[in-house]
């Protein structure tokens, strides 16, 4: 195994940045307005949460959220602060994951909870310093909390 994919599979990195194609194609649908687990270099929304501003101490209500969490062990308390927010009033929270439906997180909190799952044909390529790497090791999904349908749950 390649060290970009074994970095994947462990938890020696867990802040891939977003592929800026895939953020585009989401943001043209639902408008972000807040990147809520980010860097400063790597922020995709003028307004984010970096891991000094603890975007799981932070309110989301009212906001276009983008979230792609940390993959390691923490996780699942991110899936649970997502289906939390997204459940609040004129708030969409859009987060890309792991689609892993076999764990305990997404039986919990993704599964029950999101308005939308959109399994991602192929594997996301992640990216370090804005250069895309090789291709994640896993199966990839987006998920929606809140807001409306996009096109690809239609069919589209």
């Amino acid at each position: 195994m390649s060290r970009i994919n074994s970095g994947l599979m462990s938890s020696d990195r867990s802040d891939w940045e977003t592929p800026r194609d895939l953020f585009e194609r989401c943001d043209a649908i639902w408008h972000f307005d807040l990147d809520a687990a980010s860097s400063h270099d790597n922020a995709l929304c003028e307004r984010h949460f970096t891991k000094e501003d603890d975007g799981l101490s932070q309110s989301w209500e009212g906001h276009r959220v983008w979230l792609n969490p940390p993959y390691g062990s923490e996780i699942g308390v991110w899936m649970e602060k997502a289906a939390v927010e997204g459940a609040k009033p004129n708030t969409v929270v859009v987060a890309l994951i792991p689609n892993r439906t076999d764990t305990r997180w997404y039986q919990q909190f993704v599964m029950p909870h999101a308005a939308e799952i959109v399994p991602l044909a192929g594997r996301v390529r992640f990216c370090i310093n804005g250069e895309s790497q090789q291709s994640a090791p896993f199966p990839s999904a987006l998920v929606r909390w809140g807001g409306v349908a996009s096109k690809a749950s239609e069919g589209e």
